[in-house]
């Protein structure tokens, strides 16, 4: 048997980091059991489908490395074969017209309500005559399609992740919607037969499903079809405890992207969000997972969100990674700061800011204001800087490296520290700190002669000595 499962999100939202985990543990289980990874795009919700978020949901699976193997698939280009199916439960009496409109159900869930009764359809059109149909379709009633539900009968299934599970009929609401009066498919319904017909032999999603898992399981029963294997994974909770939701700020993976965050520190933390790695390894790359990742590892009890943990991740992946392919990420948040970069003509100088400044980055977003010293030509200063500066002996001191050529290797940077304070006769430490406070404005920062060198092959030297010279003459 092929190990065959797919990814299902509908097209309503951005790409939320809990499917993306869901996708992740599709994906990791596709590749591990050399099967198939499939993506399917739920779209038969017409008024809230939108193709910008089916772009954000394909550009972010791309984006962190989860390819599909097949897909995307569009509910909505198979609108003629669930109607197939809907008219097979009809004739087959698992099915039936239900003529009830919006105000007779309010009514009846309003009824429950006041009786503190849990909300249900009480079935009443189950089974209704030829005559009463006709009677309703003569008002003008336009019929949903309900599938029968028996309130006797116990749903049992193996949970790959939960162990034995039990539902139920009578907890499932009674008969269940699973077409619209227009005609459109509903969820419970269409991922059935989408699922039959894809051949997937794993379920893989998150525990909210369980109620859903039930229904569909008589559904597949209905169809004579072959049951898939179920795994339920944990829901991503905040630090309260509760579901993840917009309520508590960043969600999608294009906002996590726009912090700055790589895709191979999310990818990796994402795993970790529910499963447990063997031997407690934590750091691990999408390769390395594949052969290490089951089912079985994967926790029941939900995850809380940690943001110290995806920084600590973050960080590290950060650090590992070239001056060029620092670059390569740092360049869109400089270019969108507005920093005037271009890799083409730039590449050299970008590097040896990357390098300088690579060790200090937590998110990529952390090098717009890292970098801020290499990318304009002058300067502010704080106070610190605008004292030492002020101090009696730095006017000669900027004038001795006004009067020398700008330096192109560290070699050629102390040696001319070292003449100025001979010329000028201090120590080093009152050189470096005018230095320091001409060219970057502050006396805090990265190394100061690598980021003199940077700032030579910049051009941006003479200006700001020059600017600080005037400074002190103030």
């Amino acid at each position: 048997m092929t190990v065959r499962v797919r990814i299902a999100p509908s097209p309503t939202g951005n790409l939320h980091i809990g499917t993306a985990r869901t996708a992740l543990f599709n994906w990791l289980f596709a590749r591990h059991h050399g099967g198939e990874f499939i993506l399917r795009m739920e779209d038969t919700d017409r008024e809230r489908s939108r193709p910008e978020f089916a772009e954000n949901i394909i550009s972010g699976l791309k984006w962190l490395g989860l390819d599909w193997d097949i897909g995307p698939i569009w509910q909505t280009q198979r609108l003629h074969r669930y109607q197939e199916v809907i008219a097979q439960l009809l004739a087959q009496g698992f099915a039936y017209r239900s003529y009830e409109t919006e105000e007779e159900l309010e009514a009846m869930r309003a009824a429950q309500e006041a009786q503190k009764l849990a909300p249900r359809y009480n079935n009443q059109h189950r089974h209704l005559t030829s005559e009463q149909e006709a009677a309703f379709q003569a008002q003008g009633r336009k019929p949903v399609i309900r599938f029968k539900i028996d309130d006797e009968r116990e749903i049992v299934w193996h949970d790959l992740i939960r162990g034995e599970m039990r539902w139920r009929g009578a907890d499932l609401g009674g008969d269940m919607v699973i077409a619209r009066a227009d005609g459109q498919p509903l969820y419970n319904f269409a991922v059935v037969v989408d699922d039959v017909d894809m051949q997937i032999t794993h379920v893989i999603r998150g525990e909210d499903h369980l109620a859903n898992t039930a229904k569909q399981i008589l559904i597949y029963e209905a169809l004579g079809a072959p049951m898939p294997a179920f795994a339920h994974t944990p829901l991503i909770l905040n630090s309260e405890g509760r579901k993840l939701s917009k309520r508590d700020g960043v969600t999608s993976i294009s906002e996590f992207r726009q912090m700055g965050y790589v895709a191979p520190a999310l990818v990796n933390y994402m795993a970790l969000l529910g499963w447990s790695p063997p031997e407690g390894k934590e750091l691990l790359t999408l390769p390395e997972m594949v052969p290490l990742f089951s089912l079985e590892r994967v926790n029941k009890a939900g995850s809380k969100f940690d943001w110290d943990k995806l920084n600590w991740i973050n960080s590290h992946y950060l650090h590992q990674m070239s001056p060029a392919q620092l670059v390569a990420e740092l360049v869109p948040f400089w270019q969108e700061a507005g920093y005037a970069v271009e890799p083409e003509r730039d590449q050299p100088w970008l590097e040896q800011v990357a390098a300088l400044i690579g060790p200090s980055l937590v998110t990529l977003k952390d090098g717009v204001a890292l970098a801020r010293f290499y990318m304009t030509e002058q300067v502010s200063y704080d106070d610190e800087a605008t004292a030492q500066l002020q101090q009696p002996q730095s006017q000669e001191i900027l004038r001795q490296f006004l009067a020398t050529s700008d330096p192109q290797r560290v070699e050629e940077a102390q040696a001319l520290v070292q003449t100025v304070m001979q010329t000028c006769g201090v120590k080093k430490v009152q050189v470096m700190k005018t230095l320091r406070a001409a060219l970057m404005g502050t006396l805090q920062g990265p190394d100061l002669l690598q980021s003199w060198l940077i700032l030579a092959r910049r051009g941006f030297v003479q200006p700001r000595l020059q600017a600080a010279l005037s400074l002190t003459q103030a």
